[in-house]
């Protein structure tokens, strides 16, 4: 009788024990809210006013030097053209004097563009700038007596095709910024179809024949 009832507590012990469950929890604990961004109070908003600065007056220099004083004022967009109109570039800028600068001196914007025109070392300035711009051609030709040989393939159709021969010397025309039209076919005012056109040359410095 007293192992039956020690069998029987043991038995329900066992049941009770096989009842009981574990519970997990699945709800994830709440996030904290997010800081708020804020602008603290008083910083100036991004200025975009232009600058500006006092251009020297630069004519008579020498190119170097009017790019160097430019710069020094603050000025750096730069450029320089033949004031002669034969369309040389500038290559070293030590050879070159300025004849005229776009814009005058005073008061600019330090991001305006300034192009100086020019000549070399050895050379007079002329009274009117003949390279500032070169307006391409229209319907008719013009004409070229006196220009530049390179002046004349900046101004006609890039298609056009050339016969360019030295009138004096039957020289080969290599630099032809150092060339100029004596005689041109088409003529001055004649029409423009496409047509070839032929230069007579003589250098820069030498008479038409």
């Amino acid at each position: 009788m007293y192992r039956r009832a020690i069998a029987t507590v043991a038995l329900l012990a066992s049941l009770t024990a096989c009842k009981t469950t574990t519970v997990t929890s699945t709800t994830s604990p709440a996030s904290p809210p997010a800081a708020a961004t804020t602008t603290p109070a008083g910083s100036p908003p991004a200025s975009t006013a232009t600058k500006t600065g006092t251009l020297p007056n630069l004519v008579g220099m020498g190119l170097q030097s009017a790019q160097d004083t430019a710069q020094a004022a603050g000025f750096y967009n730069l450029h320089s053209h033949d004031a002669l109109g034969r369309s040389r570039n500038q290559i070293d800028d030590r050879n070159w004097k300025v004849c005229n600068q776009t814009p005058a001196p005073g008061q600019q914007p330090s991001n305006i563009s300034i192009d100086f025109g020019t000549v070399k070392l050895d050379e007079q300035c002329p009274a009117t700038d003949q390279g500032a711009a070169t307006p391409k051609a229209g319907a008719s030709m013009p004409d070229f007596r006196g220009k530049a040989v390179s002046t004349v393939k900046d101004t006609l159709d890039k298609s056009t095709s050339y016969t360019v021969k030295d009138v004096k010397e039957n020289r080969a025309v290599l630099v032809e910024s150092n060339w100029q039209v004596c005689s041109q076919d088409p003529a001055p005012g004649a029409q423009l179809s496409g047509q070839p056109v032929s230069l007579k040359v003589v250098k820069f410095g030498e008479t038409c024949p």
